[in-house]
């Protein structure tokens, strides 16, 4: 074992001075990123965050040159995180001015400043590291990250733009929204789309900068996305997603953090991305709105409920079609077989699912007799499904023949609601509307 019990209750209780700065600091910026990008994957822009951390490199390298021909030593933090602030804005207007005034896609512009930033970025460095005035080893912390080297003045401005950035996010949620689902419907209503933009970006900017010291401007894109992605699969509902990818970011930062702090060896830029990604794939799997299984369950149910309306209805036609379904009869196995296109193994397992259901009774061998309470329930639904065949010929326009197909793909979702609307259109005097179309 690594490390001792002692080192884990140490690290889970902050004891230490450094932990507790490096654990706090990115937590908080894990809660930010979270905010910031979800509003960032609705907009569909989720690559904007790697286009802008390597738009900040340039600004480094300048910042660090400049402060060295002042008499400074170059790693003056907040000095270095203006340079980045200013390239990555520069970076911004850079990729509105290419989508604002040509007819190229925004995955171009980030493309292209993402490439000739980070370029002209590695050339000031491999500049900078050639001047005998100072020395520029650490700089590539900014690229990969070096959250134990945060002190205490790192961890107030990394918290002070988080909580700035969080609280604006926070209030500009109602604009953002209508900006991320409907950007032109935000212009016909007057609201100052372009602003709007200008802000949302400013905001992923000062996320993406007070991250290069944490996890650096290679991973920092995984903060801004991940948390969002994961929070996706839970919910629809957007505040809910904000909340979820707020606690993703927060527990990705304080695990990665501790993780790191137990496990020395590991840089803690590359576990928190880890972290991160164990929860989206946990959660792609298992998320209640849009995870794996969920859906492959709701799937299943629903092939289930499909098959066994059809069962029901191919044997209330069967009845129709020798006309005595009140008399409710035994039906022989091959006349269903030869009703519909099932083999006799789908057709067994929709048997052992009717009766489950208690929709079959007890029958001679080689034949099934609907229940009573299966009786009612293939009449009901034969008669939304006539309903709606009356429907698609009478409105829609298609043929007779035809319509059984149509109708065959619909009618299982069909509502309460849909029916009542139906039978106002049509005649809802029979209780199973005769058939349009040959048996």
């Amino acid at each position: 074992m690594p490390f001792t019990l002692q080192d884990l209750f140490d690290v889970v209780l902050l004891k230490s001075y450094n932990v507790r700065l490096v654990v706090i600091s990115t937590m908080l910026l894990g809660i930010t990123s979270g905010l910031i990008g979800s509003f960032l994957l609705m907009r569909k822009r989720s690559l904007m965050g790697d286009a802008l951390s390597h738009a900040t490199l340039p600004g480094i390298g300048i910042a660090f040159a400049l402060m060295i021909m002042m008499g400074g030593t170059g790693k003056y933090l907040p000095g270095l995180l203006l340079g980045a602030t200013i390239s990555g804005i520069a970076g911004v207007l850079v990729m509105l001015a290419i989508t604002k005034t040509t007819r190229l896609r925004d995955d171009v512009a980030m493309g292209y400043v993402l490439s000739v930033f980070f370029g002209i970025g590695v050339a000031i460095l491999g500049l900078v590291q050639k001047m005998p005035q100072g020395n520029a080893a650490g700089l590539e912390s900014f690229i990969y990250g070096k959250a134990a080297s945060i002190v205490w003045q790192d961890s107030v401005l990394i918290a002070s733009i988080a909580l700035i950035t969080a609280i604006s996010a926070i209030l500009l949620r109602k604009e953002f929204t209508l900006l991320c689902f409907d950007d032109t419907y935000a212009a016909a209503q007057g609201w100052p789309v372009l602003v709007l933009d200008v802000l949302m970006l400013g905001l992923v900017t000062a996320v993406t900068v007070i991250g290069l010291q944490a996890v650096g401007l290679i991973l920092v894109i995984a903060f801004l996305i991940i948390p969002a992605a994961s929070a996706r699969f839970w919910t629809h509902r957007l505040g809910v997603m904000l909340l979820l990818a707020a606690i993703v970011g927060g527990i990705s930062g304080w695990l990665g953090a501790s993780l790191s702090a137990l496990l020395p060896k590991l840089p803690t830029g590359a576990v928190i991305v880890i972290v991160a990604a164990s929860i989206f794939l946990a959660s792609m799997l298992f998320g209640t709105a849009r995870g794996v299984i969920p859906r492959y369950l709701d799937q299943l149910r629903l092939k289930r409920r499909v098959g066994r309306q059809h069962l029901l209805r191919a044997a209330y036609e069967i009845l129709e079609h020798h006309n005595r379904p009140a008399l409710n009869l035994p039906i022989s196995r091959d006349s269903m077989l030869e009703h519909r296109a099932w083999t006799p193994r789908q057709f067994n397992s929709l048997l052992a699912h009717a009766r489950r259901e208690d929709h079959l009774e007890a029958s001679q061998p080689g034949t099934i007799r609907l229940s009573e309470s299966g009786f009612g329930e293939a009449a009901r639904i034969t008669r939304n499904h006539r309903l709606w065949e009356l429907y698609l010929i009478r409105y829609a326009d298609i043929a007779p023949s035809h319509v059984d197909r149509d109708a065959d793909m619909v009618e299982h979702i069909l509502g309460a609601e849909i029916v009542r609307q139906l039978e106002a259109e049509l005649d809802p005097n029979a209780e199973v509307p005769p058939s349009p179309h040959i048996i």
